[in-house]
């Protein structure tokens, strides 16, 4: 089972990778915004995936990993970072390319919205003492209040097109944290997570997954819509 996790990030990414030169997508011409949002998001996540990885909060299974690491990270998890927002953000813009109307009601927006701050700050307020669910959903609360307040109009196709990226996301989590194989390729200490589970998936994951995401959305569209600058 060696390099489990290198072949999770490959799968994850191949197929939306050779999806982006196909001419009525052209998710290709992207590029340019895309990349900096991820590089944006990743120097928010990962220096926390250093710190998080070096307390002992999580931590990965050396039998599934390819043996490259930096800072304390696996070759893999850096990886993460960039095929994993890839193959997301890939299936959001295909999605609208495909269905430009595939987005919820402001009214609905409005209600999950409230729904998962209120959610988030209920769970803050009985757990405030667990490190990945403070951090987790403190920056999950920081991220939809700015985008709802600044940008609310993404909000209504990213929620949509959410749901169906939860799919994947619960194969490959799934795999990640144990379902299906002989151990967790990522182990998490259950005494900073709240302790409930989907399956395998510690529900901290599904918000951590959604607010890196819209991170990497709020500056791919940021940057979309920069002005040109005539020469």
């Amino acid at each position: 089972m060696n390099y489990l996790y290198l072949w999770l990030n490959i799968g994850s990414f191949i197929i939306p990778f050779l999806f982006s030169f196909h001419p009525r997508l052209n998710f290709y011409k992207k590029w340019p915004s895309l990349f900096p949002a991820i590089l944006i998001m990743m120097l928010i996540f990962i220096p926390w995936d250093i710190a998080f990885t070096n307390q002992g909060y999580w931590g990965f299974n050396e039998a599934y990993l390819s043996g490259f690491a930096w800072f304390g990270l696996p070759l893999e998890e850096w990886l993460f970072f960039i095929c994993i927002p890839y193959a997301c953000l890939f299936t959001h813009y295909a999605l609208l390319e495909l269905f430009p109307k595939f987005a919820f009601s402001e009214r609905t927006t409005q209600v999950i919205y409230v729904f998962l701050i209120s959610a988030l700050v209920i769970c803050l307020w009985f757990f405030f003492d667990r490190w990945y669910t403070l951090v987790n959903f403190s920056y999950a609360i920081l991220i939809l209040g700015l985008v709802y307040n600044l940008k609310r109009y993404i909000l209504s196709p990213f929620f949509a097109t959410y749901l169906v990226i939860l799919i994947p996301f619960f194969i490959v989590n799934g795999v990640l944290t144990g379902t299906g194989i002989e151990d967790q390729v990522v182990w998490y200490n259950n005494l900073e997570t709240i302790g409930v589970r989907l399956a395998t998936i510690p529900i901290e994951d599904i918000i951590y997954n959604l607010a890196m995401l819209l991170t990497v959305f709020v500056f791919t569209e940021r940057f979309e819509s920069r002005p040109i600058r005539s020469k």
